[in-house]
């Protein structure tokens, strides 16, 4: 299947553009949620949301059937109703009440949604014709969009992109220091306003999306993923809107293409990406870390082979009694750089392998000496603590160690500590 083609064609034309545009005001809003650590909130919100949802459809079918195009309305007004009341009885909790800010949350979410499920159930009872609308509400119905949900999600979505580049500096300062953003005269209550009501408006549109149990997702997914890659705002906001945007293009084709519900399958493609980047992001990745840490550990190896090899030439054997992991691997590569050379059954330090070995040998014993006279330790408790420090004792710190302790000659155990050399 052409993958523009959804694109184009008249039925799936508006439920891909509309995920579209739903995933990219969610995943912009998420970054912001993401940095001032409120994340939860957007499950609260979307389950607040949910009673006024039900309520509104309650409302428009005591008008009849002929009203039933305005469905929509009557559920996005009912839901921002109740969806504001939810945060702001949440936020009445937490400093009037001075409850903790997740019982706030877990509160808040319990009392509405159990409302929500409680008219829903009354709905079905009196017109359960009606009841399918509270149905779609749980968990989305991204299939039925239409022309006039696609501009109302492009809309909103035009809202907060112009919302956060026109915001960006004062956002900046709020999200990272909110003290000092009062002193410069940001008006930091009136800001964190308007963006609660995108972030309102947000999740109650895309409720009719992805519904009311996986609209939380759209917001976290993408941003989490973002986050992963860069430690910059703007970096991390272009990069959900990337994720968000790729979340609902994907999860729409493959609902279209394996006959899948929507609204779960743009969210599974956002948690995706979130666990892919959580997984080979090259700073913060899984992957990437394991690569490190156990390039780390060879490197250590490495270290304490030059070490033996520098108090006396050894051969396999010994070698691989005093450093039984990973030798044969350790010595090709001291050999390829040059610290390491063999000759007929030996092992033996190049020049370039003696300087080496001499570094790590004088961190160890300026460490030790270092523990003993700046931290009062007994001399035969040091050495553990040194072996593990050499390997990570930057120039800097040795630098500072050596004037600390005023260019010593020995070490504790009367040791010569070698002289700096240049590796």
């Amino acid at each position: 299947m052409d993958l523009f083609f959804h694109f184009t064609d008249p039925i799936l034309r508006a439920p891909t553009i509309g995920s579209i545009f739903m995933c990219l005001a969610a995943s912009l809003a998420g970054v912001v949620l993401l940095f001032q650590r409120k994340l939860l909130i957007s499950e609260t919100i979307s389950h607040a949301a949910y009673p006024g949802a039900i309520g509104g459809i309650w409302c428009l079918s005591m008008f009849g059937a002929q009203l039933e195009q305005y469905s929509f309305l009557a559920v996005l007004g009912g839901a921002l109703i109740s969806s504001w009341l939810g945060l702001q009885l949440m936020r009445a909790l937490e400093k009037r009440w001075k409850i903790s800010s997740d019982a706030a949350l877990c509160f808040t979410l319990a009392i509405f949604f159990g409302v929500g499920v409680l008219l829903a159930s009354g709905l079905q009872q009196v017109q359960p014709l009606w009841s399918q609308q509270g149905h779609i509400l749980l968990f989305g119905q991204a299939a039925t969009l239409t022309d006039e949900h696609m501009f109302l999600y492009g809309l909103i979505s035009f809202f907060c992109t112009l919302f956060l580049f026109f915001v960006f500096r004062p956002l900046q300062a709020i999200l990272f220091d909110q003290a000092f953003a009062t002193s410069l005269g940001i008006r930091v209550q009136l800001l964190e306003r308007l963006f609660f009501l995108l972030l309102l408006i947000s999740i109650v549109v895309g409720i009719r999306c992805v519904g009311v149990i996986l609209i939380s997702g759209m917001l976290i997914a993408p941003a989490v993923a973002a986050r992963q890659f860069s430690h910059h705002l703007k970096t991390v906001f272009f990069l959900a809107a990337f994720f968000g945007t790729i979340s609902g293009w994907g999860g729409s084709i493959l609902s279209a293409k394996f006959s899948l519900p929507t609204g779960p399958m743009i969210v599974l493609v956002s948690t995706f990406f979130a666990f892919l980047a959580l997984f080979v992001s090259p700073k913060r990745g899984v992957l990437f870390r394991l690569v490190r840490q156990a390039l780390f550990r060879l490197r250590c190896l490495e270290e304490n082979v030059l070490k033996g090899l520098w108090k006396k030439p050894m051969n396999k054997e010994e070698l691989s009694r005093h450093y039984p992991s990973m030798l044969f691997i350790v010595l090709a590569r001291l050999v390829r750089h040059g610290w390491v050379a063999k000759t007929e059954q030996t092992f033996i330090l190049t020049e370039d392998g003696q300087k080496k070995a001499s570094a790590i040998v004088r961190l160890h014993r300026l460490w030790e000496l270092y523990l003993t006279e700046e931290m009062g330790r007994d001399p035969n408790c040091v050495h553990a603590s040194a072996e593990e420090m050499e390997h990570v004792l930057t120039p800097e710190i040795e630098q500072r160690l050596t004037k600390l302790l005023s260019d010593p000659q020995k070490d504790p155990h009367s040791q010569p500590i070698p002289e700096k050399t240049s590796v």
